[in-house]
């Protein structure tokens, strides 16, 4: 019993004001259903970060602003990223979805007044992925995919499990699916995409894994 006294004595309460706040903007310029999503894959982007030792509150941030941009339409991200000299290549613009990630890491920045570079990067890439993720981007870019409030994705349950043991092949197995989904449907497939997936096919290779 003492010693748990003196654990709880010298234990360090975390601030989680900022958070309060980031939650109450986003739930003013988010619809309710992406506002859910946001909580859902910020508090599965903590329980990676307690797996793989990455900063919660980071974590945290990074899973609740993921989507900080989504409230726009594709016309618009197009008009505020032209304002912000936000680069968008031809290749991004052939899947405008994916702006509001490439935006929302100015938003973040600009609006919510975040300045963490790994949290700006793990908005940035939370659609497509990159070669060679960080942890905190591989885990935002995960969380995204597998939170409690998707079902779609076929294969959730095992990808799901997957990411608390092995979150480089989780990200493999997500970007697998994710490119044969669209070729089947006729969807257009960013290049960055494809460099994502085959940096982690690779690595998998590496690994002599099956892929």
């Amino acid at each position: 019993m003492a010693s748990d006294k003196k654990a709880k004595k010298n234990g360090v309460n975390p601030d989680i004001s900022d958070i309060h706040e980031y939650r109450k903007k986003l739930k003013k310029i988010l619809k309710p259903e992406r506002y859910e999503h946001s909580l859902s894959v910020s508090f599965t982007c903590v329980c990676l970060a307690m797996r793989y030792g990455v900063d919660l509150h980071k974590a945290e941030v990074a899973g609740l602003l993921h989507d900080c941009a989504k409230q726009f339409s594709d016309e618009e991200l197009i008009k505020l990223c032209k304002k912000e000299n936000v680069e968008l290549t031809e290749d991004i613009l052939k899947a405008p979805q994916v702006i509001h990630s490439v935006f929302g890491a100015v938003y973040a920045r600009k609006e919510f007044g975040i300045e963490d570079k790994d949290i700006l990067s793990s908005i940035y890439y939370h659609t497509l992925g990159r070669p060679d993720m960080s942890l905190l981007e591989a885990i935002v870019f995960v969380s995204d995919y597998i939170e409690a409030r998707r079902f779609k994705a076929e294969r959730l349950p095992e990808i799901r499990m997957l990411a608390f043991t092995d979150l480089d092949r989780a990200v493999y197995e997500i970007n697998h699916d994710t490119i044969t989904y669209l070729e089947e449907s006729g969807g257009y497939i960013c290049k960055d995409s494809y460099d994502t997936y085959n940096y982690y096919k690779e690595l998998m290779k590496n690994r002599e894994l099956p892929i």
